[in-house]
């Protein structure tokens, strides 16, 4: 995509998020909560992994040997902070990055590894 595209997209799914009252009022309770969801080592994994396609929720918890109940905590709170949406298809949720969690990968986690 080039950088102009890119630039348009992320600017639309900002107003989005403002306009559905995604985005916390203070800037600095978005980046708190941003950084706590990212302190975990599984969550990071999940964005890694989402960056290379949309997965359904058992697919995540598969590859994260992980119980319902913390697979619902990690992505919830990536859905909270915003780094992850998801969609229902045929019955079940596939989720994937946001421009935000796009970003967190290009601009942060690519340099880490």
């Amino acid at each position: 995509m080039a950088d102009e595209d890119l630039m348009k997209k992320r600017q639309e799914w900002y107003e989005k998020a403002k306009k559905e009252g995604k985005l916390k009022a203070n800037p600095t309770e978005d980046h708190r909560a941003g950084l706590e969801a990212l302190q975990h080592p599984v969550r990071r994994g999940i964005l890694r992994r989402l960056g290379e396609g949309r997965m359904r929720f058992d697919q995540i918890k598969e590859e994260f040997q992980l119980d319902d109940m913390h697979a619902t905590f990690d992505l919830r709170m990536l859905e909270d902070t915003l780094y992850i949406e998801k969609e229902e298809k045929d019955g079940t949720y596939e989720y994937y990055l946001t421009p935000r969690g796009e970003a967190f990968l290009e601009n942060v986690e690519s340099k880490h590894l």
